[in-house]
């Protein structure tokens, strides 16, 4: 007999075999020698009441044999197959490329920045230099920004596809099984690299190809119809279908497609700063404790609130994390934030973004541009009002709302630095005072939140593409050029890893019926 129940435990317990079949065994009212095993199947923490507990649905095997899961792959050789070309090794890339292969095509993936050892050369320059590799940094380089920006799976996205064999795959390449069942499962970004560089095996295995240090500068298009990739050394590669994966910062792509005249368009993203806490602050808050503990991860928080009709909300938030310099071009300020597994560091932050919509940029509303040139001048300015170097601008939380320089800076994760600035000379008005109204709303709902010993750090400017490129609903082709496909977060279709695989995987069975 297998039962599924829904079981709760205190913390300490919750990866005890044997404490967990004694409560399953009392809930179903039967002895524990009957239990020959227990599958958990999702595990989430309650922090609702007073005591936090773990909640967990799990199959009870009551005289029944259990046999755990393998999750190991066999591909096919597709090295004569038919090609697909997939310009970005991204998420989307990538399992665009797996599920090629799965089909009997051939990827031939290729990527502007580097495989992931010699991209960490190019992230400590940044980092430790303030120097800037336009091809390979934390947005561009094997594996996409998803490589150096924490590795969180959690999504919302159950509709567009199979979830959990995106999760399975992750773990047949090395991910732990804690992915499969917690409620907000997580990599870490010192553990992804080597799980990214695992998929990239598997698809040389099968015969598929990876190209590194290679840009693409123009599509092939004749009458209509997708022929082929000029990449910028003059080499032309040919295929009937290329699957369009360049992530959100590849500016210079959506430059080729204008200048192509295939038709992008103009689309809104969010824009605000990168907020950092004392991880301690929010484990307080959450957890309704003075001190955590070891039984409990770092807590995160989600907020939300609505400011003069536009939504501001916390983003990628990174419990025990650090902030990132994630620009893509020099003189340029983006921060982004990361965890490592275990989230051991003594800081949390969330990027805290307010909604731009299209009326809110000034310009020529029929250049498909223009939001990623507002984009630009942001981040541009942040550069100047850091002084260079990659410094960032930033501000306490109450010294931003109450419109004073703050005169000095917390201690704070962003290893190029910080310097004091008003951000409201950065940030347009109508966002800066939005984000002002917001933190107090904010430390309403969350007991901590609203502090000065809070930092503000700009700009957190790429949470989503400013520009989309159009397909089809049905068939996933470029409206105006058969055999195109554009994919994953750069072309407006995903929102972070698991999205933007499943999107991959999706551009990828629609390019088999070229």
């Amino acid at each position: 007999m297998i039962k599924e129940i829904e079981i709760v435990c205190p913390p300490g317990q919750q990866e005890d075999e044997g404490a967990l079949i004694r409560i399953a065994a009392a809930s179903l009212n039967i002895s524990p020698q009957k239990v020959s095993a227990l599958k958990i199947l999702k595990r989430s923490i309650d922090a609702r009441g007073r005591k936090v507990v773990y909640r967990m649905q799990v199959q009870v095997f009551v005289d029944e044999v259990y046999v755990p899961e393998t999750f190991t792959v066999k591909y096919p050789d597709v090295k004569s197959a038919k090609p697909v070309i997939i310009i970005g090794a991204g998420p989307a890339g990538l399992f665009a490329a797996l599920q090629c292969i799965e089909l009997g095509l051939k990827p031939i993936i290729i990527e502007r920045g580097k495989d992931v050892k010699q991209r960490r050369r190019d992230l400590a320059n940044i980092n430790k230099q303030g120097l800037v590799n336009p091809e390979s940094n934390y947005c561009f380089g094997e594996g996409g920004a998803g490589t150096y920006s924490d590795g969180k799976l959690y999504t919302r996205s159950t509709k567009r596809g199979d979830v959990n064999a995106v999760l399975k795959t992750f773990v047949s390449h090395g991910a732990t099984e804690d992915i499969l069942i917690d409620a907000r499962p997580h990599i870490g970004t010192n553990k992804l690299p080597q799980i990214i560089t695992s998929i990239k095996d598997s698809i040389l295995n099968a015969g598929g190809e990876v190209i590194f240090d290679a840009k693409v500068t123009g599509l092939i298009v004749e009458f209509g119809k997708i022929k082929g990739v000029v990449l910028a050394n003059g080499e032309k590669l040919m295929a009937d279908a290329v699957i369009l994966a360049t992530g959100h910062s590849a500016r210079d792509v959506f430059e080729m497609l204008h200048h192509q005249n295939i038709l992008i368009e103009a689309k809104p993203f969010a824009l605000g700063v990168r907020i950092e806490h004392p991880q301690e602050i929010i484990d307080q808050a959450q957890y309704h404790c003075e001190h955590r503990g070891p039984d409990l991860p770092p807590s995160y928080y989600n907020l939300v609130e609505q400011v003069e009709n536009r939504g501001v909300f916390s983003f990628c938030m990174c419990p025990g994390g650090i902030i990132a310099p994630c620009a893509t071009e020099a003189e340029e300020i983006v921060v982004n934030g990361w965890s490592p597994s275990k989230r051991n560091n003594p800081f949390a932050n969330s990027g805290t973004v307010v909604q731009i919509n299209s009326e809110d940029v000034k310009g020529d509303m029929n250049d498909p541009l223009r939001m990623l040139r507002f984009q630009q001048q942001i981040e541009k300015l942040a550069f100047k009002a850091g002084g260079g170097n990659l410094v960032a601008p930033g501000q306490r939380m109450i010294d931003f709302v109450e419109n004073r320089i703050s005169k000095d800076l917390p201690e704070n994760s962003y290893l190029p630095g910080t310097k004091s600035v008003e951000l409201k000379e950065i940030l347009p008005g109508w966002i800066n005072e939005r984000l002002r109204k917001a933190l107090p709303a904010f430390g309403k709902k969350m007991r901590g939140y609203y502090t000065n010993e809070a930092i503000l750090v700009g700009v957190e400017s790429r949470t989503s593409s400013p520009v989309k490129v159009p397909r089809d609903k049905e068939t996933l082709q470029h409206p105006q050029v058969t055999g195109l496909f554009p994919c994953g977060e750069g072309a407006g279709y995903a929102g972070g890893i698991i999205s933007a695989a499943i999107d991959g995987i999706n551009c990828a069975i629609a390019a088999s019926k070229i």
